[in-house]
């Protein structure tokens, strides 16, 4: 039967609140804001770490079975056309070539470049390389729109023959409430402007890809570079028609995936796997860098036309607009998250999906919202300054998250807001400027997902699960957790993921990681240590309720005691095994989490060149379990959103909608010597939602950064930047009226 829990939540020393919940009977009691932990909360050193900088941490691309063979997809170089035909004779005659399956045949439509057209399977790269040069296909080309504004223009070819490129992924998003027109109306300041955000594509360090091996019982392992290896699985069983259970799927590492690789598998995994069923023997299909920035998803551009107004007070009144962005050829959502954050009481918003000819759009870290949110606070800037108030007070009046009121005057002090906003943008060519943005995400996690835990004799301590690690820290997390509960150290701790022999678990994608899997782990050691309360307790001759963990040691009645390995000397060969589960959510502090990101820039006015010279990054995840992981989870997502902000467009040639910049050489990212210096400010709280307090932190932490980035160049040169990314040119554009 649940028992019912009462204890405190929030963020010690404020702000906080009590909550009583109902805990299952089987979970162990949730920690609250005032719990005194031994390791959760301290810098805990990945446990992987050796294994990554010594090389010896092995990824998909790493993996080369005995007698396998390779694959890769020759692609459209149009956008737009249909294919005339398809001669793969002499591709076939190649010596080594071992199979080639047309993808779209005469008559087929191609409706974005680097569509897949014949899949070729070879023994090596050279002859893979020749039979796809070999190969003769022949296009009527069509063309059509590629962006976002020829997609929506009156009589644009449309991508869908039978749908409308405006809004072809379905209804219209509409916010509506109050009156915004009348807010208007009455406004004593208000602002309008355009923002325009671009096309921005994954560039994970490692591409996507599998190996598919075809074993002669008819089942089939498979090692892959996703984010979901249930959800691979699944895809990979139906396309091969077996029951889910005759594929293993296994991600040991992987080098990177910020949403692409969620969900089902892509046509260069189904080519690869139907040549390995064919040929019965192991097929390998990595993508090359080209085709990754080509197919493999991007975040939509958006174009947000909005405007904004407050009262005497500086209170928001309303806000409305509307905004246009892409995803491509595919059906999904294109829309920017920027009513969320402040106090809106007059809001209308519209949000629309334009097709494009153009590959399609993938989930990219915090879908939405750093596009939403770059608009969003340049707007909350704008008006601000029209107001003639301080862009920071004016943020605190129109902030309701109480845990971000602290946030918001934890970061100004440590940037010295006051200081800087006196003394910048100061004179001479190089000009500085400092300003600020918000974070918001929602997650919790969610789930039943269950966590194996075994002990042995020897002291080792295994735990089990097939949630994946994308560089986020999960087997850490996990170690963390249950070190916790058993009083050892988090290295005495082996964490086993990534392959779908062990008990499902959540996809790593949404934030949803940690707190989905971690509670499930903090039960299972919560579990493990009660089932060595049992042996001490029959060795001793006690209850087992008289048995306690004191630290690191294990105490009983009369002044006995022993240590991890001594308890652990009692199991038998056979070993210990327990297993715990993610609950239901509990009650808790706030669906939200919090944050906010102050940027300061320096702007060479002569010759547009931004430095961003520091952020400071202030978040919360609600309970953090291990704070050296989460500092990493922050730095990179700074690093991340200064690269949206400053370098990363996808540029497409507008005739034959190719992409012209697919190499990094082209496509730029920011490098080490463009990375400013990042202090990370962790507000940690207990958020209540589950044994361990926790919420996600991967996402929220990219979300403010190119909206502060954007501002604060605005107050350098004194004119507001409404479009990402800020190149120079687009910084000696913007002061062309002013110098």
């Amino acid at each position: 039967m649940p028992r019912k829990v009462t204890y405190t939540v929030g963020r010690a020393g404020g702000p906080t609140r009590e909550i009583t919940v109902d805990v299952h009977d089987l979970d162990v009691d949730p920690w609250g804001a005032d719990a005194e932990l031994r390791v959760v909360g301290t810098d805990v050193p990945r446990l992987e770490a050796s294994q990554k900088t010594t090389g010896a941490a092995r990824y998909t691309y790493d993996v080369n079975r005995p007698n396998m063979a390779l694959c890769r997809l020759l692609r459209s170089p149009h956008a737009h056309a249909t294919v005339r035909s398809v001669d793969t004779s002499r591709a076939e005659r190649l010596r080594g070539v071992l199979g080639v399956n047309v993808l779209v045949p005469a008559g087929g439509r191609i409706t974005f470049a680097g569509k897949g057209v014949v899949a070729v399977c070879a023994e090596n790269e050279e002859t893979l390389d020749d039979a796809l040069h070999a190969i003769d296909v022949s296009y009527d080309v069509t063309g059509g729109p590629v962006t976002t504004d020829d997609g929506r223009a009156p009589g644009a070819e449309r991508v869908d023959p039978k749908r409308d490129n405006v809004n072809a992924g379905g209804r219209r998003g509409r916010q509506e409430r109050g009156d915004p027109q009348a807010a208007m109306a009455a406004a004593a300041t208000k602002v309008s402007a355009t923002f325009r955000t671009q096309v921005q594509t994954h560039s994970a360090l490692e591409t996507h890809g599998c190996v598919v091996e075809h074993h002669d019982d008819g089942t089939y392992t498979v090692w892959a570079s996703t984010q979901g290896t249930n959800a691979f699985r699944g895809s990979m069983a139906q396309t091969l028609g077996v029951p889910a259970d005759r594929v293993r799927v296994i991600t040991e590492h992987m080098g990177g995936g910020f949403g692409a690789k969620l969900g089902a598998i892509d046509e260069w995994d189904r080519a690869a796997a139907f040549f390995a069923r064919d040929l019965m023997r192991p097929v390998k299909a990595m993508l090359l860098r080209r085709a990754e920035h080509q197919v493999a998803g991007c975040r939509p551009d958006s174009i947000q036309e909005l405007s904004m107004a407050c009262d005497g007070d500086g209170k928001i009144t309303a806000l409305s607009g509307t905004t246009h962005g892409t995803a491509g050829n595919g059906r999904g959502g294109a829309g920017a998250a920027n009513t969320r954050i402040y106090r809106i009481p007059n809001l209308a918003m519209e949000q629309v999906t334009v097709s494009t000819f153009t590959g399609r759009a993938r989930a990219f870290r915090a879908p939405g919202h750093p596009q939403g949110v770059f608009a969003l606070e340049g707007i909350v800037d704008a008006l601000a300054i029209a107001a003639g108030i301080d862009p920071l007070e004016f943020r605190l009046r129109n902030d309701p998250h109480p845990l971000r009121q602290v946030q918001w005057r934890l970061g100004a002090e440590r940037m010295e807001w006051d200081r800087k906003r006196r003394e910048f943008p100061g004179t001479g060519a190089v000009r500085r400027g400092v300003c600020c943005a918000a974070a918001v995400w929602r997650q919790k996690g969610g789930g039943d997902y269950v966590v194996n835990l075994e002990i042995r004799s020897d002291g080792s301590v295994t735990v089990k699960n097939a949630v994946q690690d994308i560089g986020t820290g999960t087997r850490t997390v996990l170690a963390v957790l249950v070190a916790e509960e058993l009083g050892i150290a988090p290295e005495q701790v082996t964490v086993r993921i990534g392959d779908t022999q062990y008990p499902a678990g959540p996809s790593s994608g949404g934030s949803t990681t940690a707190p989905s899997i971690g509670p499930a782990a903090r039960e299972a050691g919560h579990h493990a240590r009660l089932r060595m309360a049992e042996l001490l307790a029959e060795d001793w001759s006690c209850k087992p309720g008289e048995v306690r963990l004191d630290g690191v040691r294990f105490a009983g009645p009369g002044g006995k005691s022993a240590t991890w390995g001594e308890a652990c000397s009692l199991i038998d060969k056979s070993g210990l095994s327990v297993s715990g589960q993610r609950r239901k959510n509990y009650g808790g502090f706030s669906g939200e989490t919090a944050g906010c990101q102050f940027a300061q820039v320096a702007v060479d006015t002569e010759t547009g060149v931004i430095r961003v010279e520091r952020v400071v990054a202030v978040h919360d995840a609600g309970r953090i379990v291990d704070t050296l992981t989460a500092r990493s989870q922050v730095v990179g997502g700074v690093i991340q959103g200064i690269s949206y902000a400053l370098h990363e467009d996808r540029q497409l040639d507008r005739n034959l909608g190719d992409m012209v910049n697919p190499t990094f050489d082209t496509y730029r990212i920011l490098g080490i010597g463009d990375t400013p210096r990042i202090d990370c400010l962790l507000t940690t709280l207990d958020s209540g939602f589950n044994n361990a307090g926790m919420m996600g932190l991967g996402e929220p932490v990219t979300v403010p950064t190119a909206g502060a980035v954007a501002n604060a160049v605005s107050h350098a040169i004194g004119v507001r930047m409404t479009e990402i990314p800020i190149t120079p040119a687009r910084v000696l554009a913007a002061l062309g009226g002013v110098r």
